[in-house]
């Protein structure tokens, strides 16, 4: 199916007294919001803008435009135009609601997220059928593998692993997926699995001295010129975004809420102290000099702080200020032909990252970010 250009939503700049512009202070992200999904939906045909696109950018079904319906689906929730809801209706017809082809493997589960959103916004049950087929399966038989991480010579795509939750990024991908469909069918057994993987990877590749993730096991033992560990920003943002969606879907009070909470606070504290004095976090968390701007872990922080603090688990005087520094650096990033610019480009570690570089994913990042921030805005000090 073909997406057609939608036209960008106007900024009112009426003139009016200062009161009244503080009474709607959520508006202004929902604008750049839909301001910079409206440039995305005009491009999904074309992937000239984007510097390092690959079969798998292709795949409307993949990973990389998943997190870009993700962030849309929180984008509709926020009071954002119809046609963004009526984009991700669309979207998943023309997919027939089919996760990617890989059953077991996380970035393949992640589009599911956006298809369960849809179940419960008009779509129907028809949305679940193929996600909840593939992921009887993954529940029903689960992979029996080790979480190290060994490339075989075949190559990276044959990764034993990657049947599991060994790598950083898919406790984004997956876990929100599986415990909103247990909500949404009352089927326990999704839940139970996404909880015990969780643990399993977290256990693994969780720093307790540096309260980050390393990406994979590869990692354990790098070290930068400086003898520093290696924690990828965007990496730890998948951890800490996703964790910002699955915390409010778990029962108030049950082990794993508690347990999780208490893990978002403490890469909280550290992930704080790690933000640049411009606003962003570097590419390396532990290496900030002469760091390049990168917006996409600086969308998921800024959203997983944001979204912490509207929930009660942050202190709001200690991390707005965050919060603000990292919404402030994520709107200079957009460049003048509308893009996000500064967002690195896939890949397991930190890379290069130049003005003009941008990604599905860091649009997606973008927009759960700018919900988040207004939804903060929304709530009484």
């Amino acid at each position: 199916m073909t997406f057609r250009p939608f036209a960008s939503v106007a900024l009112v700049c009426a003139t009016v007294s200062a009161p009244v512009q503080a009474a709607q202070p959520s508006r202004a992200p929902i604008e750049a919001a839909v301001k910079l999904a409206d440039w995305q939906l005009a491009r999904l045909d074309d992937l000239s803008h984007i510097p390092s696109a690959t079969d798998e950018t292709r795949k409307t079904r993949g990973w990389e435009q998943a997190v870009f319906w993700v962030g849309m689906t929180a984008l509709a929730d926020a009071g954002a135009p119809p046609r963004i809801k009526d984009a991700i209706l669309a979207m998943g017809r023309s997919n027939g609601w089919r996760p990617g082809d890989k059953v077991y493997f996380a970035d393949d589960q992640a589009i599911a997220q956006a298809y369960i959103w849809a179940a419960s916004h008009g779509a129907g049950t028809q949305a679940l059928g193929p996600t909840r087929a593939a992921f009887d399966t993954v529940v029903d038989k689960p992979a029996v593998t080790t979480l190290a991480f060994a490339i075989p010579p075949e190559g990276y795509g044959a990764t034993e692993c990657l049947t599991r939750w060994c790598w950083c990024d898919a406790l984004f991908m997956a876990p929100p997926a599986f415990v909103e469909l247990s909500r949404q069918t009352g089927d326990n057994r999704y839940l139970t699995f996404a909880m015990k993987e969780f643990w399993a990877t977290t256990d693994f590749l969780y720093d307790p001295a540096e309260h980050l993730y390393y990406r994979d096991s590869r990692f354990f033992e790098r070290r930068d010129d400086k003898r520093r560990k290696q924690f990828w920003s965007r990496g730890n943002g998948w951890v800490f975004g996703g964790m910002a969606r699955v915390i409010p879907l778990l029962d108030s009070g049950s082990s794993d809420r508690t347990r999780m909470e208490a893990l978002f606070k403490d890469m909280a504290v550290k992930i704080k102290a790690l933000q640049k004095s411009d606003g962003y976090w570097a590419p390396s968390l532990l290496a900030p000099e002469n760091a390049p701007p990168e917006t996409s872990g600086t969308a998921f922080y800024t959203y997983g702080l944001a979204w912490g603090i509207k929930a009660g688990l942050l202190p709001r005087a200690e991390y707005e200020p965050v919060v603000r520094k990292g919404w402030a650096a994520l709107q200079k990033a957009i460049q003048p032909d509308g893009r996000l610019g500064w967002v690195q480009q896939v890949g397991d570690r930190p890379d290069k990252v130049a003005a003009n570089d941008t990604q599905y994913f860091g649009v997606g990042a973008f927009l759960l970010a700018a919900t988040a921030v207004a939804a903060l805005d929304d709530q009484p000090r």
